[in-house]
């Protein structure tokens, strides 16, 4: 079986440029520096694939993740790939909430939106009426004066499944989902803007609390 071919590294060979950047095995290799029309060296050092190890246990409880009105399909399909790697268990669209039936979910979310179960449903209170009523602990990223800094936290293993709410990037999360919640976490703001892009905002949240639900 043929082993995938990784990028090789260029460099720009003129003294005053020096550009240094990998080409891909899957394009015809340039000729010349894209920087400065140079010559150029192109080594046969390929950039080598360092796989992380993986986590054999799944987060219990199980976290699912609710995504109330969102508008951008790349940060949609940025949440899908993070949560892949994070071990959440499904991802609920809702509103207007872009899905992997658009293009730009996919681009972004490099397959993982094939692997992470997911729904969508127009309605986010009714769904967490619905999940509150099974059991489910519902949480919100959110500010506001009721909400308690996400690093506080813990998890107790027997603790029922948990869904955690984003709201839509401008608005944030819907006053009648918060009112539903049992505990509503935001992320410490150390610079002077008040909030982190929504899908790097619930990377580091879902890292923070499946890593408390490994343990």
């Amino acid at each position: 079986m043929n082993q995938p071919q990784s990028p090789k590294i260029c460099r720009c060979l003129r003294p005053t440029c020096r550009f240094h950047f990998p080409a891909s095995p899957h394009q015809v290799p340039p000729t010349a520096c894209p920087k400065c029309g140079g010559p150029l060296e192109i080594t046969e050092l390929p950039y080598n694939g360092l796989p992380v190890p993986s986590q054999a246990a799944a987060p219990q409880p199980e976290i699912s993740v609710l995504l109330d009105n969102l508008r951008s399909a790349h940060n949609v399909g940025s949440i899908f790939r993070t949560a892949d790697a994070a071990g959440i268990a499904h991802l609920y669209l809702c509103g207007i909430t872009p899905t992997p039936d658009q293009p730009k979910v996919a681009k972004t979310a490099l397959g993982a939106e094939l692997r992470v179960p997911w729904s969508q449903t127009w309605n986010a209170v009714d769904l967490i009426n619905e999940e509150k009523a099974r059991g489910a602990q519902i949480w919100a990223l959110e500010g506001g004066p009721n909400a308690q800094p996400l690093f506080a936290q813990t998890l107790l293993p027997t603790a029922a499944p948990i869904i955690l709410i984003l709201g839509n990037e401008v608005s944030g999360v819907d006053p009648n989902l918060l009112a539903l919640c049992h505990q509503v976490v935001y992320l410490p703001m150390l610079g002077k803007k008040e909030s982190l892009n929504v899908s790097v905002a619930f990377g580091i949240a879902a890292y923070y609390l499946c890593f408390l639900a490994v343990q």
